[in-house]
């Protein structure tokens, strides 16, 4: 049998397959449907250092190809995730990632520092689609002076494996890719939801509540291919490919591309089984090209 392991730094995942954060929340919501300790990992539900209740109703809307959304990081905070979630899932045989948040730098050095203990909790990633309020709501991640600095910051703080998650919301992704390289970051994962929006011609009302949202889905996949391929030719960390996987095949066209390791997201709000049929898809697809070690397929686009 082929050999599905991967590694970033010194996290070993036993296959490339995770859920995304957001879609999944706390991995509880996925245990009718799946046993998340055949997973590679959980990307869980995104936490700020205090309670958030998100953005008002209606914050989802279905568009061709995929979906909008502008949930507006709805949490209880890392405090409750810690007291409440953890021991409810620590049991799980797969890695736990907290994706984090802040809207400075500050609150995100505080979730960071809460988690870095944690025995269960072996990496976070930090989102850096966040707006900065400091910096009148510009995101952090879309220029790379201030990707640099809360990369910078929360490595200093932050022991452990530290991942990036990238926004496709910019000029030159593979810039921003190398800022927080540079700054210390041992992976990105890319990428984040495109900025999008929905309008109701009857009403000539816009669907979201907050006008715009982030699309995610089928639709954005030619994008995340394609910046991912750009990002693994501009680093020398891993990247963790995102957006629009829907089968085996899409995931393997992102790790053809550099992705060492998957998230799948939007694909789980239409069959919750599907991350396991990703994974048994991949080791067929490798069992067919006789490839041994699913490793050795990252970043094998031939391009000449």
């Amino acid at each position: 049998m082929a050999d599905l392991s991967v590694q970033i730094k010194n996290l070993v995942f036993r296959n490339p397959v995770t859920l995304a954060s957001g879609t999944c929340g706390f991995g509880e919501e996925m245990t009718p449907f799946i046993n998340p300790d055949l997973l590679g990992g959980l990307f869980v539900k995104g936490l700020t250092i205090r309670n958030r209740e998100g953005n008002p109703y209606p914050r989802m809307a279905e568009t061709a190809s995929g979906m909008l959304n502008a949930i507006g990081l709805q949490n209880k905070g890392v405090d409750y995730f810690i007291q409440d979630i953890l021991p409810r899932i620590r049991h799980y045989q797969t890695h736990i990632i907290p994706n984090i948040n802040g809207s400075t730098v500050k609150e995100y050095i505080q979730v960071a520092e809460k988690l870095a203990d944690l025995d269960r909790i072996p990496a976070i990633e930090l989102n850096i689609s966040c707006p900065n309020v400091k910096a009148g709501g510009m995101e952090f991640g879309i220029t790379c002076p201030s990707a640099f600095a809360v990369t910078e910051a929360i490595r200093k703080v932050y022991p452990k494996v530290l991942i990036v998650k990238l926004s496709p919301n910019v000029t030159h992704i593979t810039e921003i890719a190398k800022a927080v390289e540079d700054a210390g970051a041992d992976a990105v994962s890319l990428i984040n939801t495109l900025l999008g929006m929905a309008i109701n011609a009857d009403t000539r009302k816009p669907v979201l509540s907050t006008v715009t949202g982030g699309l995610s889905g089928p639709a954005i996949k030619p994008v995340a291919l394609r910046m991912v391929w750009q990002v693994y030719r501009s680093v020398g960390i891993p990247v963790i490919g995102i957006g629009g996987i829907m089968n085996a095949l899409d995931a393997i066209e992102f790790m053809l591309a550099g992705a060492s390791v998957v998230q799948v997201g939007t694909a789980s709000f239409i069959d919750p089984t599907v991350s396991l049929k990703v994974i048994q898809g991949i080791e067929d697809y490798l069992n067919i090209h006789h490839i041994s070690r699913l490793r050795d397929l990252t970043g094998g686009l031939i391009t000449d």
